[in-house]
Parts: structure tokens; C-alpha cells; sequence
């Protein structure tokens, strides 16, 4: 059975704050929930489905339901991917509502890693000392940070990638940022300014690396038959696909992820090709992210992605390619060090008309949004979207 055509992304809300000292997590997903609601012009007494993921406080959809007053609920799903896991929920709830378990899903992600002061990506991660990888991995001071780092160097030893080539793709973000009154980082910036920043995790340096935001996003998905009653543009799930890449008994190959397998279900499942797509919100936690999922999403082919990235053709307006036009992780903000809810966020606003005027891409009807969650160094999961205007 196909989700195509299946629902439609009704409602989407970005959090304006990118520190919230004065607001518990609980009240950010309430804030992004009605925000989103709002923005379709449905209430929460329309909702009966709920998602959302790792990030929400308590015991997930349980303790969330009760707080947010959602009192119609017949499906939840708490399922936690990482930063993906958003994406993921866009093609479950599409899955849900086609199978007539909901007709209006509401998803939410929210979090208060600045406030809390968290050394996001440098910090090792302990974990649970009942993960199967725990043992093995912690003693070695695996962080996300050098996991990412040693994926590009990984990158430029077999293909002759550049930090040069990567430095572009911040310089990207930032064109975009600049138009973005809420992004953390709206200053241009240059391939030398990026190259000339200290270095993190060798050859990342700091300006390679994501902001560390508080805030959140929600999205509300109706069947096609709500979405018509609606006064919002309709915005059709074309396609999805979800993958995970890990170890493999020590077999892993760091020059690829996911994408490769989650992308190539979502075209599939669209019936279309990249060249088809008029824009991408590109998961960017490091610009080595972006980069690798560019060449296993088929924009290019792998070991061109440096090529690919360089000059500004990820710029919208410039490029051939537009990308992440809110300013994405590397300038605007990822909430909860989870950035996947933004890309489908941003994807949506394409699709519509509605984003800023400097770097709306023309007759957007096609766009995708992709994800990954976890580290692209050990195991992580990836999701993509391919979604259409109506």
C-alpha cells in the first residue's frame, strides 16, 4: 500500500525563541501544538492522533496527551529515530490516517539544550550501560562531534574533498540566514572566515558545526478529505522512506549513509527523480551532513559532492540547488539538537509561497525534506519526504 496522496502537511510552526530560560519543555510543546493548529485553522479538540519523540518530557505521548488536553485520541506513536524521528512521523501519521486509525495528526518537538547549558556534540555519550554498544564504544571517547569529523576525513581521503568545499555550505546557510529575523547566526560569512574558525574536530572547524537552540516545531497532517475544508494550500505526502545504517559487524563503510536507502524509497514511492525536486531542506548538523546526504539522496554522484557544494549552488537564486532557506542548523536553529521538524517546516513554507521573499524558489511544487538521527560514524537512522503543492 502506497501513501501517496494519502495526507496532507496542514499545519506547520516554528518557535520563535532560541533561548528559553523562562519556559519548562512541556510549555514549549504546547506553544509549538497550538501554533501549528492554529496555522491550519483546526483546534485541539480536532486531533486524534498524537507523535512525537524522545524529546518530549514524562512518558512520551502519555504524559504529553494529558498536558496538551488532547481528549480524542485513537493513535499515538512514540516513535524516537533522533533527529529523523520527525520525518518518520509525516510518513506514519500518512500511514495511519490512510488506514483510517486518525484523520488529524499533530506532532511536536521541543527542547532546552542552550538553557541547560549542554556541551552538545563535544561531550561523550555515556548512554545506557545496558546498550550493546556502550562497552565497546564509551572507553574511546566517541562524541558527535569527532564521529562527524572522522566521516570527513573519510570523505576527503577517498574522494579529494576539500574543507574548502565543505566551508560552502556554510557560506550558504548564512546567505539564506540573513533574511531570517529569528536565525541565531545572520551574519554573511565568507569560505575563508569558515576555514580561518578554530577547529573542533579536525577538519571540522567551529563555523562547520550546528547552533545549539532552544525552541521547537509542530505540523499537523489531515486526511486529503479535512485538508480541502481548510483555507491553507494544500500540501501533499508524495512519498517517504526510512532506513538505518550501524556497524554491520564492523563492515561500515563512513563514505555513505541512510540516505542512500531511505531516499531512493521515498522517490519510488513519488514516482519521481532529484532532478525533479525544485527544492531540499538538507539535514545540516555538520556541513559533512549535508554533503554526504547530497551525493546518497542522487543530486550528485558520490565523491562529486565537494564539486557539487562549491560556488554557491546551494544558494537559492544562485544555485541550481536551493537549500535549507531558513539559514537550516548551521545558522538558525536546532531545537533540542534535533533538526528534523525545521526541514520539514522550511520545505512546507517553499511549498506555499510563504517563505522570505529574498530566497522563495520559484514555482516550488516539488521539495523534499530529509533527516538523520543518531551518528553517521556509528549507527543513526535516516527519513526523507518528497512533498507536493496541489
Amino acid at each position: 500500500m502506497s501513501i501517496r496522496g494519502k495526507a496532507c502537511i496542514m499545519g506547520a510552526y516554528e518557535h520563535p525563541t532560541r533561548k528559553a530560560e523562562n519556559k519548562s519543555v512541556a510549555q514549549l510543546h504546547a506553544e509549538v501544538a497550538l501554533g501549528a493548529l492554529r496555522d491550519a485553522g483546526l483546534t485541539r479538540g480536532d486531533v486524534d492522533g498524537y507523535f512525537c519523540a524522545g524529546d518530549a518530557p514524562g512518558m512520551g505521548p502519555l504524559s504529553m496527551a494529558d498536558y496538551l488536553g488532547l481528549t480524542k485520541l485513537k493513535h499515538v506513536d512514540a516513535t524516537d529515530l533522533g533527529g529523523c524521528s520527525y520525518l518518520a512521523h509525516v510518513a506514519h501519521a500518512a500511514e495511519a490516517i490512510a488506514l483510517g486509525k486518525c484523520s488529524v495528526a499533530l506532532i511536536t518537538l521541543a527542547g532546552r539544550p542552550r538553557s541547560e547549558g549542554q556541551a552538545t556534540g563535544t561531550a561523550p555519550r555515556a548512554g545506557n550501560p545496558s546498550q550493546p554498544d556502550v562497552q565497546f564504544e564509551y572507553p574511546y571517547g566517541a562524541a558527535i562531534a569527532n564521529m562527524y569529523a572522522m566521516c570527513a576525513r573519510r570523505h576527503m581521503h577517498e574522494f579529494g574533498t576539500t574543507s574548502e568545499q565543505l566551508a560552502w555550505i556554510k557560506v550558504a546557510a548564512s546567505h539564506h540566514a540573513q533574511h531570517n529575523e529569528h536565525a541565531m547566526l545572520r551574519k554573511l560569512v565568507t569560505v575563508e572566515e569558515v576555514l580561518n574558525s578554530p577547529l573542533v574536530a579536525d577538519p571540522l572547524h567551529r563555523l562547520d558545526c550546528c547552533v545549539i537552540s532552544d525552541g521547537g516545531g509542530a505540523l499537523v497532517v489531515t486526511s486529503p478529505e479535512i485538508a480541502r475544508t481548510l483555507k491553507r494550500p494544500l500540501i501533499s505526502v508524495r512519498g517517504a522512506g526510512e532506513a538505518v545504517k550501524h556497524q554491520e559487524g564492523g563492515r561500515i563503510d563512513l563514505t555513505y549513509t541512510g540516505a542512500r536507502h531511505s531516499g531512493a524509497r521515498a522517490f519510488a514511492e513519488a514516482g519521481v527523480t532529484p532532478a525533479d525536486i525544485k527544492y531540499a531542506s538538507i539535514y545540516d548538523s555538520f556541513t559533512i551532513t549535508v554533503l554526504l546526504q547530497l551525493e546518497d539522496l542522487g543530486f550528485c554522484a558520490q565523491g562529486e559532492g565537494g564539486k557539487f557544494v562549491a560556488d554557491g549552488n546551494l544558494i537559492s537564486g544562485v544555485g541550481r540547488l536551493p537549500f535549507n532557506t531558513d539559514g537550516g542548523g548551521l545558522c538558525n536553529n536546532h531545537p533540542a539538537n534535533r533538526g528534523g521538524i525545521t526541514k520539514v517546516i522550511e520545505a512546507v513554507r517553499q511549498l506555499r509561497g510563504e517563505a522570505h521573499p529574498a530566497v522563495q524558489v520559484k514555482n516550488c511544487d516539488l521539495a523534499l525534506a530529509h533527516g538523520t538521527g543518531g551518528s553517521i560514524g556509528t549507527r543513526h537512522a535516516s527519513a526523507t519526504l518528497v512533498l507536493e503543492r496541489l
